[in-house]
C-alpha cells in the first residue's frame, strides 16, 4: 500500500473486547508514522454487552502540506469507502456486510469465534445462527479476508482480542507500517506491555501467512482432530472406579455407533446424582437395543441423548449445584479478564416458587401443600420476591453450597417421582411405536427438547410435549409420520404463544372418518 494514501478503516467490536484501545492504537500508529489521525465510535445497543463501531482515517500530513490546508475527514464509514475492516466475532463482520462497508476494496480481518446474540440464547429450540454464510458472503465481497480464532489467541498468549486485531492488522500487510512502528505503539502507552505483545505476536503470526483457503482448510483439519479426539474405549477406562463398571457395560450392552453418545449421556447422568442413577439410564437404555435394526444404531443413539436430557432434570438442587461450582467462578474471571489480585463479585438473581420448594418436599407433603390455598399463601409470604444473592460471599455461598448437597434427598422429592413416572410412560411409547415405525420412535424420543428449565419455561414445553403426544395417533395416519412429527416438533420451539404449533396442526391431514 502506498505511503501517502488516504487510509480509511472500521473496527466492529463488542462491550468488554478493547475496541476503544485498539481504535487508539490505530490513531497512534498513524500520527508516529506522520499522518493526521480522526477517531469516532457510535455505540449499538446491548445484543451482546453491546456493539461499537469505531471509525479511523489517517490521512498524510505531507499531502495536506502540499495543498496548504488541513483535510476533511469523515465521522461514519461510507459504505464502499473503507479500506480495512476488523471484526472481533464473526457476525460483527455480517453486520460490516450488511452496512455495505466491506466491497473489493476492502482488506476484512475477522475471528472465526462466536458469541452469541440474546436473540440466539432466548429461542426455545436452537437459536444459533450459522456463520458459514456470512463468511462464503465475506469471501465474495471482500478484496482480500483473513480469518483467525482471536478470542483463542488471545486466550493462549493470556492477553485481551484487541492486541491480537492489532497483530493482525500488522500481519495483513493492508498498512504501510513496520511491525516494529505497531509494537513501538504499544510500549510508548506502558500498559500491559507484556501481555500485548504476547497478544500481538499471536495475531501478526495467526494471519501473516494465511488466507481464506488455508484458514479454511484450518478449520477443515481442526474438524478432523476433533473427530479423531472422540469417545474409545481407552478414554472410558480412565473413569472414575465408582463409575468404571458402568463404562465397561456401556461397552459390552450399547452398539458401537451410539457409544460415544451414551457415554456422553452417563457422565450428564452421575454428574446429576450419583453412580446409582447412571446404572438406571444404562437399564433404561439397553431395552432399545434389540428394536434397533439400524445400522447406525439411530434409535438407540436419539434415545441415548434425550433420555440424559430427561433424567437430568432441573430442579432446585441443580440449579445450587450448578452455581457455586468452581469453574463457574474461574469463568467469571476469565470473562472479565480479571487480574489475580482483583476481586470479583458475583450476585444471583432467584426467586424461587412455591412449586420449587415443594418439587423437593416428599410427594404426600408437596401435594398437600399445593392442594391447599392457605398452605401455599402462607409458603409464598416466606419466600418472598426476587432477592439478589452474593455468591462470592459466604452468606450468600454457603446456603447455595448446603443445598446442592442434597443429591442424596433427590429420590424421595415429590419433582423426582413426577419426572421418572412421565420418563417411564414416555419410554413405553417409544418401544411401543418402535416396532411399526423406528423413524416415528426416534422423533418421539426427541420431544424431551421441548422441556426444559424450570418455572412457566418447563411448564411450557411440558405442555407442548403432551400436546404433540395427544396428536400421535393423527400423525400415525400421514403420509409421513416421522417428518409430520419433526414438523410440529420445531415449531412448538418457534415461538412462546404457540401460533406456529398451531398453523403446523392445522396443516395436517385429518384422521379418516370410520364408515
Amino acid at each position: 500500500m502506498a505511503s501517502d494514501q488516504h487510509l480509511k478503516i472500521a473496527i466492529s467490536a463488542l462491550g468488554g473486547q478493547g475496541g476503544g484501545v485498539l481504535a487508539g492504537w490505530i490513531v497512534e500508529l498513524g500520527q508516529l508514522c506522520g499522518y493526521i489521525a480522526q477517531s469516532t465510535s457510535v455505540p449499538g445497543v446491548a445484543q451482546r454487552t453491546g456493539a461499537t463501531v469505531y471509525y479511523i482515517e489517517l490521512f498524510p500530513e505531507k499531502r495536506a502540506e502540499a495543498a496548504g490546508k488541513a483535510p476533511v475527514l469523515a465521522l461514519m464509514p461510507v459504505p464502499g469507502d473503507v479500506d480495512i475492516v476488523l471484526a472481533s466475532e464473526v457476525m460483527e463482520a455480517g453486520r460490516a456486510l450488511e452496512r455495505g462497508i466491506v466491497t473489493d476494496r476492502t482488506t476484512l480481518i475477522a475471528s472465526t469465534h462466536r458469541v452469541y446474540a440474546i436473540g440466539e440464547k432466548i429461542k426455545m429450540g436452537d437459536g444459533r445462527q450459522d456463520p458459514a454464510d456470512v463468511l462464503e458472503a465475506a469471501t465474495a465481497a471482500a478484496k482480500k479476508v483473513l480469518l483467525a480464532d482471536m478470542d483463542a489467541c488471545a486466550a493462549a498468549s493470556g492477553s485481551i482480542i484487541s492486541s491480537v486485531l492489532f497483530g493482525a492488522l500488522a500481519g495483513s500487510g493492508a498498512l504501510p507500517f513496520e511491525r516494529a512502528q505497531f509494537e513501538q505503539v504499544i510500549r510508548n502507552l506502558g500498559r500491559a506491555v507484556e501481555s500485548n505483545l504476547a497478544g500481538f505476536a499471536a495475531g501478526f503470526e495467526a494471519v501473516s501467512e494465511t488466507d481464506v483457503q488455508a484458514s479454511a482448510a484450518g478449520d477443515a483439519a481442526d474438524a478432523d482432530d476433533s473427530a479423531a479426539a472422540s469417545f474409545s474405549a481407552a478414554q472410558a477406562a480412565k473413569a472414575a472406579p465408582a463409575v468404571r463398571p458402568l463404562v465397561e457395560r456401556l461397552l459390552a450392552d450399547i452398539p458401537a455407533p451410539a457409544q460415544e453418545m451414551a457415554y456422553t449421556g452417563l457422565k450428564k447422568v452421575v454428574d446429576h446424582t450419583d453412580p446409582r442413577y447412571g446404572r438406571l439410564y444404562l437399564e433404561r437404555l439397553t431395552r432399545f437395543v434389540s428394536l434397533d435394526q439400524s445400522q447406525e444404531s439411530e434409535l438407540v443413539t436419539a434415545v441415548a441423548r434425550y433420555l440424559a436430557l430427561a433424567m437430568a432434570f432441573e430442579d432446585t438442587i441443580r440449579v445450587a449445584d450448578l452455581k457455586t461450582r468452581a469453574s463457574r467462578f474461574a469463568r467469571f474471571r476469565k470473562d472479565v479478564v480479571a487480574e489475580p489480585e482483583q476481586i470479583v463479585q458475583v450476585y444471583e438473581y432467584m426467586h424461587p416458587r412455591v412449586e420449587e420448594f415443594c418439587d423437593l418436599m416428599p410427594p404426600i407433603a408437596a401435594r398437600a401443600v399445593l392442594r391447599s390455598t392457605w398452605a401455599r399463601r402462607a409458603l409464598g409470604l416466606v419466600l418472598g420476591k426476587g432477592r439478589r444473592i452474593p455468591t462470592t460471599t459466604l452468606r450468600g455461598y454457603l446456603p447455595l453450597y448446603a443445598l446442592s448437597s442434597l443429591k442424596f434427598w433427590r429420590r424421595f422429592t415429590f419433582k423426582y417421582q413426577q419426572e421418572n413416572q412421565r420418563i417411564e410412560k414416555w419410554l413405553t411409547l417409544i418401544a411401543d411405536t418402535a416396532g411399526k415405525d423406528a423413524a416415528l420412535a426416534a422423533e418421539i424420543a426427541g420431544l424431551q427438547r421441548l422441556i426444559k428449565g424450570y418455572g412457566d419455561t418447563h411448564a411450557r414445553g411440558l405442555g407442548n410435549y403432551h400436546r404433540l403426544l395427544e396428536l400421535l395417533q393423527q400423525v400415525e395416519t400421514q403420509p409421513d409420520p416421522a417428518l409430520a412429527m419433526r414438523s410440529l416438533k420445531l415449531a412448538a420451539l418457534e415461538d412462546e404463544e404457540g401460533a406456529a404449533l398451531q398453523r403446523a396442526i392445522e396443516a395436517l391431514t385429518p384422521v379418516p372418518k370410520a364408515a
